[in-house]
């Protein structure tokens, strides 16, 4: 029995050495990098043809149409391929699930329904093999944030090229995040669902309330000087009251909206709503409260029965148009490699491309509170570029070649590229 316990170890082993990843982070740049003759997309609406850029020290040094190449680094001629900032993934269980059947392999929940304390930043998994298929197609920051409960915790903002959660670290704790019960029923992909009770409004309400009162309860306990006992809970509410972190509130229809709404103006906080369907209704009331929206699954049915066919592809041009600050996102962690195709459908139902590829850089950067760093291709943030030898926003012209997170050049390759190639040779179709 001990001779065949050591065989299947030993095996094992042997398995796990071949599987060995070659795919790890970049060293920190080490000299100034000229990209020459690019069409520059700077992510605010301009574009620079036949432009330059340069970075050095992992900030951009300068972009434009007129800027000559030192001779002091490396200078790259793309031959008019197309420049773009990385792609923001603004909400996202990346790196806290890897197999969605396998429990072992799932860190995005935990127990009890209000948990501000709560920080998936601890729990990020930088050597996730799904973040590789991101960084392919362009994504090179996501904001990983917690799922289960009312109040599930506080989400960070991490770059996608990092050996720990550490070095991946971006912007941490940038917003907590609030899960409203549903209030009616809603299309959760699988038909109309009123949720786990006979009356969802009346329900839901009621966990509203509860939340409220913890609410006031923490405010309540914050302004005291001092504490015979501390309460984590409520300590962890002290920078959201402080306006030093956001509440991201995940809801879709106007009646669960307009609680949003109410929650930013009793407790006077930065609110953002998470979802969104049905903001093209009440753009007005959310213009008026400076209430962001990141608009959730792009590409799927209306949340609402009587609600056009086509809606969730036109809503992005509806905020667009209305003034209110917006970004696309997705659900899940894998399904974010398709952001900048889902924004590219957004191009096409209202949008400019250039509005398009804000609403995946500058927009999302916005309301996670980096754009002070990154979003655009300006002078002074960091180096998060994408390059692609057409449309990065067209998945049938999308082809990303060389991509860099705060100056590093980055590797592209990814599990599914190595099968690919591992089948090419197995039949003899390798080119």
């Amino acid at each position: 029995m001990k001779k065949h316990i050591f065989s299947m170890v030993l095996v094992f082993g042997i398995y796990t050495a071949q599987a060995q990843e070659t795919i790890y982070p970049a060293k920190s740049q080490e000299k100034p990098v000229y990209l020459t003759n690019a069409v520059i997309h700077v992510g605010n609406g301009q574009v620079i043809e036949n432009g330059t850029l340069a970075f050095a020290k992992g900030k951009i040094t300068a972009v434009g149409a007129n800027i000559s190449a030192g001779s002091d680094g490396t200078v790259i001629d793309l031959k008019g391929q197309h420049v773009y900032p990385g792609i923001i993934a603004p909400e996202t269980s990346l790196g806290l699930v890897e197999f969605e059947s396998v429990r072992a392999t799932i860190d995005v929940r935990e127990v009890g329904e209000i948990n501000p304390s709560i920080r998936s930043i601890i729990s990020y998994n930088t050597d996730s093999k799904v973040i590789n298929t991101l960084r392919s197609n362009g994504v090179l920051l996501a904001g990983v944030t917690p799922e289960g409960g009312i109040i599930s915790g506080s989400s960070s903002v991490v770059q996608l090229d990092a050996w720990n959660w550490e070095d991946a670290a971006y912007k941490t704790d940038n917003a907590l995040h609030f899960y409203m019960p549903r209030l009616v029923a809603v299309n959760n992909g699988r038909g109309f669902s009123s949720g786990p009770a006979n009356d969802p409004l009346k329900t839901g309400l009621e966990k509203v309330e509860n939340v409220k009162a913890f609410f006031r309860e923490a405010q309540a306990y914050l302004q005291e000087p001092k504490h015979a006992a501390t309460n984590i809970k409520f300590e962890s509410m002290r920078r959201l009251f402080n306006r030093e972190q956001k509440l991201f509130i995940h809801c879709e229809v106007i009646k669960e909206m307009l609680i949003a709404i109410d929650f930013a103006k009793e407790f006077k906080l930065d609110v953002a709503i998470v979802g969104g369907a049905d903001s093209w209704q009440i753009t007005d009331l959310l213009k008026q409260n400076n209430i962001a929206v990141i608009l959730n699954q792009p590409h799927s049915l209306p949340v609402m029965q009587d609600d056009d066919i086509d809606q969730p592809y036109k809503t992005a041009a509806q905020l667009q148009k209305a003034g209110v600050l917006y970004c696309l996102s997705n659900e899940g962690f894998w399904q974010q490699r398709n952001l900048g195709f889902e924004a590219g459908t957004a191009s096409t139902y209202g949008l400019t491309k250039e509005e398009a590829l804000s609403a995946v850089t500058l927009n999302a950067a916005k309301i996670l509170g980096i754009d002070k760093i990154t979003g655009t291709l300006e002078t002074g943030k960091d180096a998060n570029i994408a390059i692609s030898a057409g449309d990065m926003l067209d998945m049938k012209s999308s082809i990303i070649t060389r991509a860099y997170i705060q100056g590093r050049e980055i590797n592209l390759d990814n599990k599914q590229h190595q099968l690919f190639e591992r089948y090419e040779r197995k039949y003899g179709i390798a080119q």
